[in-house]
């Protein structure tokens, strides 16, 4: 199985805008509805200077949706104890078939672990999953994060994951 990550580009939102209305995704990042939504999203928070948003691929064939960013640029560092060159991620595995098969975790450590490798001086990565999602959270501690808190963010409560260098 070879992973690798590829930055989204416009031909990729129709797939995107269908993992989003996955009822499944939809609980958690709640973007379902028409194309303009997904769209305003991406366009919107994924595209802050401090953001980059991929495409998984395991063999070529696109499984995930990553937003990888400066979680101590982001309205997040407001809401936890943030330090400088704090990373941030989100992930979402679109197709059904890769969720539930402890893919996410070996993805999220893997992933961690370049983000660490990319940047010196960045110290932690952090993610904050709904604290409803039970398998998100189950995955980014068997990917080595540690649940160290749980935050009230606008639009969700979410348990602050952290993984240290």
């Amino acid at each position: 199985m070879t992973f690798a990550l590829r930055p989204v580009t416009e031909a990729d939102t129709d797939l995107i805008v269908a993992w989003m209305n996955d009822p499944d995704v939809d609980q958690f990042w709640e973007l379902a509805g028409p194309r303009e939504r997904t769209v305003e999203h991406l366009t919107g928070p994924a595209a802050l200077p401090h953001t980059s948003s991929y495409i998984g691929e395991i063999d070529g064939v696109p499984m995930s949706y990553w937003e990888i960013y400066r979680a101590d640029q982001d309205r997040l560092a407001g809401y936890y104890p943030a330090i400088a060159y704090d990373g941030g991620l989100h992930l979402l595995l679109g197709p059904a078939e890769f969720r539930g098969r402890g893919l996410g975790a070996q993805l999220l450590r893997q992933v961690a672990d370049q983000m660490l490798a990319d940047e010196p001086r960045m110290t932690r990565v952090v993610a904050e999953p709904d604290v409803r999602n039970v398998r998100s959270i189950r995955a980014f501690e068997r990917a080595g994060f540690r649940r160290t808190t749980d935050i009230e963010l606008p639009e969700k409560r979410a348990a602050l994951m952290v993984r240290v260098r």
